[in-house]
């Protein structure tokens, strides 16, 4: 009997000293991105060729919701079995300051409905055709004269508007529907600002140059993916 209480005895200390550490999500390395201070959502989801609603839900945040300089965004869907957790924002320091975000829009019917007709985004005949596989065919570039309107080709709001998108430029995105989105690259001058909504043939920029050419570069998305913008725009 004594022999059989101190075996048993044994095993309960064993089974104290057990410790079971919870399982360690990992949020660096390939399928990670480091959010920088003038990414949104929608300039991350398009530099990678990604649909942001699907970036959203692996991240487990709303498409309006802000995003933070040090963030970690997965960009690759969880594995099988994995939930989508939020990656807490980093905090903020003397050096780094968050981007100041504007209040989240109210959504528009904009962000249902596909557009119906699509608008010329500036005068001029393109200089190329499509080609998704190269980088900088995917999409039209426009030809022109140095600060020449560029207007929206359709309703809709612009969810990006900046320079930090290497080889584009003054960038502007324009959000048409939940499934389309628009870029308007090489700008002299951006004049609309994240957040707004702007109407079809909205003056939103004008005409920059790129490799000591006036022009224009124009992509339309599909859920982020790049299509041929002449399938969507008007003859002319």
């Amino acid at each position: 009997m004594r022999s059989a209480f101190l075996i048993a005895l044994a095993a309960i200390l064993l089974t104290s000293c057990v410790v079971i550490n919870p399982p360690i999500q990992v949020s660096r390395g390939p399928g990670w991105y480091t959010v920088k201070r003038s990414d949104t959502l929608y300039s991350i989801s398009w530099r990678y060729g990604l649909d942001y609603k699907r970036v959203a839900q692996w991240n487990g945040i709303s498409v309006s919701e802000p995003i933070y300089p040090g963030q970690r965004l997965r960009l690759i869907p969880p594995a099988s079995g994995e939930v989508a957790a939020r990656e807490p924002a980093a905090e903020s320091t003397a050096s780094v300051a968050p981007k100041a975000e504007p209040s989240p829009p109210v959504e528009t019917p904009v962000d249902g409905a596909d557009p119906g007709a699509w608008l010329w985004p500036t005068d001029g005949k393109p200089l190329n055709t499509f080609l998704a596989s190269q980088l900088d065919r995917r999409g039209i570039d426009i030809a022109g004269e140095r600060g020449q309107p560029v207007r929206a080709v359709a309703d809709g709001r612009v969810v990006y508007s900046g320079n930090g998108l290497a080889g584009y430029g003054n960038l502007i995105i324009i959000k048409h529907s939940d499934t389309f989105l628009s870029a308007y690259a090489y700008c002299q001058e951006r004049l609309v600002q994240e957040g707004a909504s702007v109407k079809a043939g909205e003056l939103v920029a004008k005409m920059g140059r790129h490799e000591n050419q006036p022009k224009l570069h124009f992509e339309i998305r599909r859920n982020g993916k790049p299509v041929d913008p002449m399938k969507y725009l008007p003859d002319r």
